[in-house]
């Protein structure tokens, strides 16, 4: 596609969080210890315009909410040569031991360093073709296979793919995910993207991160369509434990069909159309 994957831009929203946890007092250098860190638990992202390679850019965070039970942060990335925002993040995270990733309850002090960081949350950040409904259910493996999703990725948890407390970083969860659309576009519409002028992009993302993956855990995702329209479909994607089946984290996206010679994004063509409401499944959510 030509500019910055949808991986990298989760990768500097996870650094941005480290910031301001920092900024909290929340590092292990300010706590003394390492025993517990901000774990997201689930994340609303859009995409806003392309960063392309050798785009500058910087990210700025404000909290939306603190209270015990954790932060909602918001993240916004702007291209600083034009001013204008590429994406856009909304993350809750909790405060949580880095031995289990159990949920604890957030410092106090961290709770009072956030209050002269609360924002309100700007236009860009809202949801716009997603519905932040709650969550439903952690799906099972054997879920997935009843309601038909397509194996899009078969992979395990790479030492590289891990913080320093062994769990597998947001970042890889996004890129399984992205890893996995050749092979799903190839499945549902028997389509090659390397051999076509025709493309897609992601608008929108949301993750609810639920099981966290470690290192040498074998990783297999589900993927379904849950909605199409003229421009627009939304597909689902489950990350499961091949062994247990056992959910890791759910996702939906938002995508549009797209020109790769305009850059531009274009109608869905009608028989694409029909073939993907052919694939829709029912009752398919994050």
């Amino acid at each position: 596609m030509g500019h910055m994957n949808v991986q990298f831009y989760v990768a500097k929203a996870g650094e941005g969080l480290s910031a301001l946890a920092a900024a909290l007092g929340l590092s292990a250098r300010a706590q003394g210890s390492d025993r517990a860190t901000l774990v997201p638990r689930e994340q609303h992202i859009r995409f806003h315009r392309e960063l392309r390679p050798g785009a500058p850019y910087a990210v700025h965070a404000g909290v939306l909410l603190a209270k015990s039970e954790g932060l909602i942060v918001y993240e916004e990335m702007r291209n600083i040569a034009t001013d204008t925002v590429a994406a856009t993040f909304v993350t809750r995270a909790e405060w949580a031991d880095t031995a289990v990733r159990g949920g604890l309850p957030l410092p106090i002090s961290a709770v009072a360093k956030a209050a002269p960081l609360m924002i309100d949350l700007p236009e860009p950040g809202r949801p716009r073709g997603l519905e932040l409904a709650s969550p439903r259910p952690a799906p099972s493996l054997g879920d997935a296979e009843h309601m038909g999703l397509i194996t899009t990725f078969r992979g395990a948890v790479l030492r590289e793919h891990c913080d320093a407390h062994g769990y597998m970083a947001p970042r890889h969860y996004m890129g399984r995910v992205s890893d996995a659309i050749p092979n799903l576009i190839a499945q549902a519409r028997g389509e090659d993207r390397s051999t076509t002028a025709r493309g897609g992009a992601a608008l929108e993302y949301r993750f609810v991160y639920r099981t966290p993956a470690r290192e040498g855990d074998l990783l297999v995702l589900k993927s379904g369509l849950r909605t199409v329209g003229s421009k627009t479909y939304a597909w689902c994607h489950w990350l499961f434990d091949a062994e247990s089946g056992d959910c890791f984290a759910t996702a939906e996206a938002v995508a549009i069909a797209m020109d790769l010679t305009t850059r531009k994004a274009i109608d869905i063509p009608p028989d694409t159309r029909e073939q993907l409401e052919r694939l829709v499944v029912p009752g398919l959510s994050v």
